[in-house]
């Protein structure tokens, strides 16, 4: 099984894809997604779902697993990240597939085993798991860390009914 994570941003859209062969997990390939900054904001939420839609056809995940939204203070942060997690469910809607979110807390806590982890923590536990020999930005190893996150949880008998939203697999 391979995992597309996502850690969905407007400026920067952190992905991984990590593969799961008995027991073990590998990682696939992992990036950032960086819209022109100076391009309006619609054209930079279609640069995203563009993106996004490239990596699914060009590595043929069968699942994504995304970074849920969370509460900020600054509501014009969240909107712009909640138009930029939209362009990354569309993408994935339009490729057929399944979709499951995970809380911040969730993800540092499968990975890290601590809820309220640094972001560089993420990483270091990242590369560990994964045997990274090269450093991800944090950006890649949070979206790197909700695939982990998502193939723990795949262990689980009951995860599909309380985390799944679309179709599973292709």
């Amino acid at each position: 099984m391979v995992v597309l994570g996502v850690d969905p941003g407007s400026n920067v859209t952190g992905y991984g894809l990590i593969e799961k062969k008995n027991n073990q997990l590998a990682c696939v390939h992992f990036g950032l997604i960086r819209p022109p900054a100076k391009a309006p904001f619609y054209q930079r939420i279609y640069h995203i779902f563009r993106e996004i839609e490239d990596i699914i056809a060009s590595y043929g995940p069968n699942e994504m697993a995304i970074e849920d939204i969370f509460y900020a203070k600054n509501i014009k942060s969240s909107l712009k990240l909640a138009h930029a997690r939209g362009a990354i469910l569309a993408a994935a809607g339009h490729s057929g597939l399944g979709v499951f979110e995970y809380s911040p807390l969730e993800i540092k806590k499968s990975v890290v085993g601590y809820g309220r982890a640094m972001k560089e923590q993420v990483r270091d536990m990242i590369r560990v798991i994964l045997k990274l020999r090269e450093e991800p930005s944090l950006d890649a190893s949070d979206a790197l860390a909700a695939a982990v996150c998502h193939l723990n949880w795949t262990r689980f008998s009951d995860f599909a009914t309380t985390r799944h939203h679309g179709k599973s697999g292709k």
